[in-house]
């Protein structure tokens, strides 16, 4: 699979991901509504955990020639996700909403601003 492909499907999972994280956010927790969206959010992250540790990291120091600094976020993601789980399964919300501002903030909002800076494809394909 080239690189190419492989940002696309990370776009896949990210994308509606983003979206999905932001209205779960805003919206009241608890419901089936909200657990349900949830299941689904989770899977998006999770799958974009995994597909950007198959990313080579292009910017800045590099461990074994592939993994940077942003694949700690990678990390971050594959972490609180089944942290997060774990946590509403014993009803422990407190420890539950830790873990989803962590994701939101570290996985999507940090990571993402990472993305858009000069020298990466989703800079360079947004800006020229």
């Amino acid at each position: 699979m080239s690189y190419t492909q492989i940002v696309y499907l990370h776009l896949g999972t990210v994308v509606p991901g983003f979206f999905l994280g932001t209205a779960l956010m805003l919206r009241r927790k608890g419901s089936a509504t909200h657990k349900g969206l949830g299941k689904v959010y989770m899977a998006l992250m999770f799958a974009t955990g995994l597909i950007t540790l198959c990313m080579p990291a292009f910017v800045g120091p590099r461990l074994l020639d592939h993994l940077g600094f942003i694949h700690l976020l990678s990390l971050l993601t594959l972490f609180s996700v089944p942290a997060a789980i774990l946590a509403a399964r014993r009803r422990d919300i407190a420890a539950h909403r830790s873990h989803m501002i962590g994701l939101y903030v570290g996985g999507l909002l940090i990571a993402g601003s990472f993305a858009f800076m000069p020298g990466r494809m989703l800079h360079s394909w947004l800006f020229g």
